[in-house]
Order: C-alpha cells, then sequence, then structure tokens
C-alpha cells in the first residue's frame, strides 16, 4: 500500500525538473566575462610583458613613456603600464603585437623613494597617467588562475560524458557507458491508450489463437494445476502490414501486463558482444516485471539460420546473439510468467532450433485479410473520413483483393487527399477507385505524349487482354481498361481477382492465356510486337516455371517439386538433363497457350477491333462496354456473383 501511495503522489507531482550542468558552465562564462571587463588588467590583459630594473623604470618614466602604474606593496612590484606610441623604445628585442596592452615588471627597493620619484615626475609632467596602489592580488584569484583550466577541462569531461551517456542521471539508454543494455520499450499495465482486440479488425482466426495466450496470463493456475505447461513464445508469421505488431500490442493490453517491445536489430550494434549482453538484460528486466511480454519485430535480423552464407565479423556477432537468445529462452523457468512473442515475414530463414518446441512453440499465420475482414478494416479507417452517404464499404473491399490493412489506410488516405484537391466536401466512390488506381498503378501521367501509331498498338495490347479475359472460364473479372499512362506502363486492364483457397492447372492455364493475349494481338493485328509486353512475359515465364518444377504440373515432369530453400541453398536439386528438359517443357507450354490466344483472338477478330477503337476514343473502358461487344460472360464466377449482388438492406428498385 505504501508503495502504491508513493507512485500516486509522484503521479501529481508530475515529472520532477532535472539538475542540468549548462547553467554552471553559463555561470562560468559570465564569471569569466566580467573579469576580462572588469578585472585586474596584469592577470587578464594577456598584453606583452618584460622585466626591468629600477634604474631602467626610473628612465622610462623620465621620458614619458609610461601611461599606468601599478604598486603592489604586499610583493615589493609595480607594474608599468607602457604608452602606445613608445612600445618599440620599450621592447626594442622583441615582437609585439600592436593591439595588447604590454608592461613592465619591477622590484622597487622602497615605497617611500618610489613615492617621491613619481610625485617629481609628476610635478616635471613627465607622468600624467594614473597611479594605483594594492595590497596584493586576491587569494581566490591566484587559485582560479592556477586550477582553473583544469577545472574547466574536468567540467567538460563531464558534460561530454553525460551527452554520451543519454542525458539522464548513470547514462541513458543509448549512452557509452550503456551500450550493452537492453534498448526495448516498456508498455506498463496501466499506461493510457494501450491496445485491446478492439481495435484489430479482421484477423478473426489469428486473434482466436492470440487469445489463449491472454488466458495463460491472466489465469496460469488453471493449465498448470492440471499439468499442463504455458508457452515459452508464440511467432506471429504474415505478410508485410497485416497487423502482426498490432495483434501482439492487443494481447498484452487484454491480458493488462507489461509488455517490452523492440526490433531485431536493436540487438545488432558495431561493437562485439553488445548483442548478446543486451539480450541477457532484456530477459533480466522481464523476469523482475513477470507475468509479461517480451516483443522482438522483424525478429529474421538476428534469427537467421546460422552458418549460411560466408560473412566475416557481423555474422559471428549475429550467430553470438542468436545463441544468446536461445539459451535465455529456454533458461528460465518454465511457469515464470514470461512470455516471447516476435514477428517476421521471412519464417523460411529462421533458424530451426529457434523455432522446435520449447521456444517458439507455435506459429500464428496472420493472413492477407479476406473480403469479410477487408470490410471491417476499412470499417476502422473510414471513421476519421468525411464520406458521402452513398458509398458501399461492401464495393471497396471487394475492389480491394490482396490488400493488406496498411494498404487499406493507405487508400482511405489517399482518397481523402485526392477529394480534398477536388475541392470536396466529402470523400465519395470515385475518389476511392481513383486512390486504389494510384496506389496499384502509379501516377497518372496526362502530360505524357504519344504518337497515334503507339496509341493505336497499346489499344489493341490492352483489348488483346480484356478480349481473351473476357471468354475464357477461368480467368479474373475484367473491371476495365485504360490506356493513360501510370507510372512505368503505358496502359493497364485492371481485374478482380477470385479468392481462392487453392488453384487448378485449368485455371493457371487461362490466366497465363489472358495475359498473353496483349503480345497476341500486336503480333495479328499490327504485323509486329513491341517492347510493352515485357511485363506480362515475365510473369508467364516465372508462372510456368513454377508449374513445372514446384508444383508437379507437367506431362513430363509428373509430381515432382524441386524446391527445398533451406537444405539445397545455392545448389539446384536436378541434374543438367532435368535442367533442359524443364525448359524444354516451360517453352511448350507458354508456345501452347501464345497458339491457343492467337487462335481466341482470331476467332473474334471484330469485336476485338471494336474494342480497341473504342479504347482509342475513350482511353478508359469498363466491363459493361465489353459486355456489349461480346455479349455477358458465358461463365459467372463467385467474384462477378458478389459484384452484382445488392448491397444489405436495399431495394431492387434502390
Amino acid at each position: 500500500m505504501d508503495n502504491e501511495k508513493k507512485k500516486d503522489k509522484n503521479k501529481k507531482r508530475g515529472p520532477q525538473p532535472q539538475t542540468s550542468l549548462t547553467w554552471i558552465y553559463m555561470v562560468i562564462a559570465l564569471t569569466l566575462g566580467y573579469l576580462l571587463m572588469n578585472g585586474d588588467s596584469s592577470l587578464l590583459s594577456g598584453g606583452s610583458s618584460r622585466n626591468a630594473t629600477y634604474s631602467q623604470f626610473k628612465s622610462y618614466v623620465e621620458q614619458g613613456y609610461a601611461s599606468r602604474i601599478i604598486v603592489n606593496k604586499k610583493e615589493g612590484s609595480l607594474l608599468m603600464y607602457v604608452e602606445p606610441s613608445h612600445i618599440r623604445d620599450v621592447f626594442r628585442e622583441q615582437k609585439v603585437d600592436s593591439g595588447t596592452r604590454p608592461f613592465v615588471v619591477v622590484q622597487y627597493p622602497s615605497a617611500d623613494k618610489l613615492e617621491d620619484f613619481i610625485s617629481e615626475q609628476q610635478a616635471l609632467e613627465h607622468f600624467t597617467g594614473e597611479m594605483e596602489y594594492r595590497q596584493g592580488d586576491d587569494d581566490f584569484m591566484h587559485f582560479f588562475w592556477s586550477f582553473g583550466p583544469l577545472i574547466l577541462i574536468a567540467f567538460f569531461w563531464i558534460y561530454m560524458m553525460r551527452r554520451m551517456g543519454g542525458g539522464s542521471e548513470g547514462g541513458g539508454p543509448m549512452g557509452i557507458f550503456n551500450v550493452g543494455k537492453s534498448r526495448a520499450r516498456l508498455v506498463e499495465k496501466d499506461e493510457e491508450g494501450k491496445v485491446t482486440f478492439a481495435d484489430v479488425a479482421g484477423q478473426a482466426g489469428a486473434k482466436l489463437e492470440v487469445q489463449e495466450i491472454v488466458d495463460f496470463l491472466k489465469n496460469p493456475t488453471r493449465y498448470t494445476e492440471l499439468g499442463g505447461k504455458i508457452p515459452k513464445g508464440a511467432l506471429l508469421v504474415g505478410p508485410p502490414g497485416t497487423g502482426k505488431t498490432l495483434l501482439a500490442k492487443a494481447v498484452a493490453g487484454e491480458a493488462d501486463v507489461p509488455f517490452f517491445s523492440m526490433s531485431g536489430s536493436d540487438f545488432v550494434e558495431m561493437f562485439v558482444g553488445v548483442g548478446a549482453s543486451r539480450v541477457r538484460d532484456l530477459f533480466r528486466q522481464a523476469k523482475e516485471k513477470a507475468p509479461c511480454i517480451i516483443f522482438i519485430d522483424e525478429i529474421d535480423a538476428v534469427g537467421r539460420a546460422r552458418s549460411r552464407g560466408v560473412q566475416m565479423g557481423a555474422n559471428d556477432e549475429r550467430e553470438s546473439t542468436l545463441n544468446q537468445l536461445l539459451t535465455e529462452m529456454d533458461g528460465f523457468g518454465t511457469n515464470s510468467g514470461v512470455i516471447i512473442m516476435a514477428a517476421t515475414n521471412r519464417a523460411d530463414i529462421l533458424d530451426k532450433a529457434l523455432l522446435r518446441a520449447g521456444r517458439f512453440d507455435r506459429q500464428i499465420h496472420v493472413d492477407l485479410p479476406d473480403v469479410t475482414e477487408r470490410k471491417e478494416i476499412f470499417q476502422v479507417h473510414l471513421k476519421p473520413i468525411k464520406t458521402d452517404n452513398t458509398l458501399d464499404i461492401d464495393f471497396l473491399a471487394r475492389q480491394t483483393p490482396g490488400f493488406s490493412g496498411a494498404d487499406i489506410a493507405n487508400v482511405c488516405n489517399e482518397a481523402a487527399l485526392i477529394a480534398a484537391r477536388n475541392g470536396k466536401k466529402a470523400v465519395d466512390k470515385d475518389d476511392f477507385l481513383a486512390a486504389v488506381d494510384r496506389i496499384i498503378g502509379g501516377l497518372e501521367k496526362k502530360t505524357k505524349v504519344m504518337t497515334a501509331e503507339e496509341k493505336r498498338t497499346i489499344a489493341l495490347h490492352e483489348a488483346g487482354h480484356a478480349t481473351i479475359s473476357w471468354l475464357l472460364q477461368y480467368a479474373n473479372p475484367l473491371v476495365k481498361v485504360t490506356i493513360v499512362p501510370r507510372g512505368r506502363a503505358l496502359g493497364a486492364a485492371w481485374y478482380l481477382p477470385e479468392e481462392r483457397q487453392i488453384t487448378t492447372r485449368e485455371q493457371m492455364l487461362d490466366e497465363m492465356c489472358a495475359t498473353l493475349g496483349g503480345r497476341a494481338a500486336e503480333e495479328l493485328f499490327c504485323g509486329h510486337i513491341s517492347s510493352g509486353a515485357m511485363n506480362d512475359l515475365e510473369r508467364v515465364t516465372k508462372q510456368a516455371f513454377s508449374m513445372i518444377t514446384y508444383m508437379g504440373m507437367s506431362d513430363r515432369l509428373p509430381n515432382l517439386c524441386y524446391y527445398d530453400n533451406q537444405e539445397y541453398g545455392f545448389q539446384r536439386p536436378y541434374s543438367e538433363a532435368t535442367a533442359q528438359l524443364i525448359d524444354e517443357e516451360t517453352k511448350a507450354m507458354i508456345a501452347r497457350q501464345y497458339a491457343r490466344a492467337k487462335d481466341i483472338l482470331s476467332q473474334h477478330a471484330e469485336g476485338h477491333a471494336q474494342l480497341a477503337q473504342l479504347l482509342v476514343e475513350r482511353e478508359v473502358i469498363f466491363a459493361e462496354d465489353v459486355e456489349r461487344i461480346f455479349g455477358p460472360r458465358p461463365w459467372t464466377s463467385r467474384t462477378e456473383e458478389l459484384l452484382t449482388e445488392q448491397p444489405a438492406g436495399e431495394t431492387e428498385a434502390s
């Protein structure tokens, strides 16, 4: 209770001001400035000086060389400042700067004789300056000028060490003395603004799996009483932008436990042994805060498989960090209440020892959202945006297949920017479609100049894609076709891919044939081929190679898969004869689909020509324009059925 009262008092007081050395340095600088302006000239002038005898002093005064005399009775010495016009007369053998205040140091025999001599010279007007008597210099000034430089050096050294130490007492986490300390950011369980499952849209399957981790942290005895062991770690695997980090924060928020968050690259440093030291410090802090969660984002930075690729220096440091991480994950007690969560989109390159049971006990796949989950994500990101009342979120979810949560957030932001650029009061459907086109295809380049022949070639090319995709059963449904340049593309055909769990050989071949439709249309109707099909050929070649080598979809190489990234490394898992056979099969598969595309275009040459002419005239055409020319598609996919469905709550008349 006493500790809780102290915490409440500290919260009410707010952050306490920290003592800063800057004020001390400012006081020292002001003191030095004051002394330079008003202090003893004998100490602070910095001018040239020389020793002289009493006889020489008398001669200088008689000749009118003295401008000011300061007598130190305690030491029996005096300082005679020289008139600027007679500096060369006094300092004949010494180089003197004209801007200084040179003086002569003299030991006088008697104060009475000195006073009589000065009085006589003043009467003769040989000395018209000031004469000042001093009992002696201040002991403090003697001490300051003797040890002052050392004190300033000490203050400067302390200041630099504090700067390198992060500016806090004892050095901050980035300090040179704390380079081996963990850089993890701690989010306390009672901190405001914590994330919960309500903030994570979609990912119902992943949330169901991590819900067990929340139960482990809330009610550990419920599982340990029956002899079960709480899992030590969970690895979130999925494409970028799917919300892996957000899901880990939600687990900590739901369980109401401390949350240590850091990146895999935070363990890596230029100093040897720092990574392992930071791992030890991280787990030490976690044990003190147990029950808690440690989250390591992008763990592949330190968890990459060992002995893969020869890298000097940095590779050894990374491996030592990984070894320490493996040791710590096996070192603490099973029921200590510390659960490790990590995220990566490259699980295939992680070390096998890291993924074994007892370390990362389970892998949770965070996949790209489906159409229902995309609708939920749109609802989250559309809350701060002023949208039109007629906006259909179901339509937006269907128009963004393959988009991650981060992509959808980008679409919403881009649509708001486009609407603001056009002076609209609310964001409507056209703004979102323009945002999708902007993100996928790039910025529309209306200023790019094309000749009539180039425009016709591009129109024939894109019309070829549209024609074949409309007439093939398993090709992706067409949304629109454009010949307006975007990014590096001179034209594009937009499709709505059907979201399948598995893909058959016939579906892949239909997609390959539709992709080759642009090159086939150029050869048939232009009489030549162009470089515009380079991206199409690249996609087709990769797809054919994957079908033959990885999926076993070849007649001459059936039911074989030549893919094992971890075991074979840089060596091909097949012979030269097999490699030649793969090349022959790839060429034959592409040639068959190319001939098929040419055959379809030849049979529907008139419709293709009308479509190309419409593209030249309007630059953008939609699925209804293609349907007007070729009629309804013979086959209707599930995606097209979704497109034609009425939104919930609307009637046929509306």
